[in-house]
């Protein structure tokens, strides 16, 4: 969904800085690419460009947790169970400045539940102006599939439905509304 959000920014003309973990698929033409490895790798990528960013998309799908140790050598099996101790990442969106943005943040709510109150929570909770909830629990569309189905939540309480189409489809829908948000807010700020 993410590369289909760049590629229909930059269709729409605007600049796009993609920062992308490991993926099999090309990054689309003209996009500025950051590639990264790990969740701390993506924080670091995402607060270096924030100073000349007027949207913010957060749309990977980050794990929520990491390995405490990494071992640089391969684990030699054993005949007993192996335990991991994980530890959170770093939250990416609860780490955005909540005061004096100049960009606009849109965050994104991968769930299998509840998915119209659990994007609320997370709008309200991560300090967004958006978040575009999509029901992963689904094999049909979604995650791994060429389609997608979404739920827009708003800062201001507005909610939007885009019904099932091909990704490129609904990235440019996207791009349409968050563009609009960025123009509003601009327009808020010249008042």
């Amino acid at each position: 969904m993410g590369y289909a959000i760049a590629e229909a920014a930059i269709e729409a003309g605007h600049d796009v800085v993609l920062i992308s973990g490991p993926v099999a698929i090309d990054p689309p033409r003209g996009a500025e690419l950051t590639s990264v490895l790990t969740s701390d790798d993506m924080f670091d990528a995402v607060h270096e460009h924030l100073p000349d960013c007027d949207v913010l998309v957060m749309c990977a799908a980050v794990a929520d947790y990491k390995p405490k140790q990494v071992s640089t050598a391969k684990i030699k099996k054993r005949g007993d169970n192996l335990s991991l101790e994980l530890i959170p990442t770093r939250d990416i969106l609860a780490s955005l400045p909540k005061e004096d943005r100049n960009y606009v943040v849109v965050g994104f709510a991968a769930e299998t539940e509840n998915v119209e109150a659990n994007a609320r929570k997370k709008l309200q909770e991560k300090n967004c102006d958006i978040v575009v909830a999509n029901d992963v629990s689904r094999a049909d569309f979604g995650m791994e599939s060429d389609e997608n189905e979404l739920t827009i939540l708003f800062h201001s309480g507005e909610i939007k439905k885009i019904s099932r189409a091909p990704k490129t489809i609904v990235a440019r829908q996207l791009v349409k509304i968050f563009a609009n948000v960025c123009e509003k807010r601009l327009t808020k700020k010249i008042a």
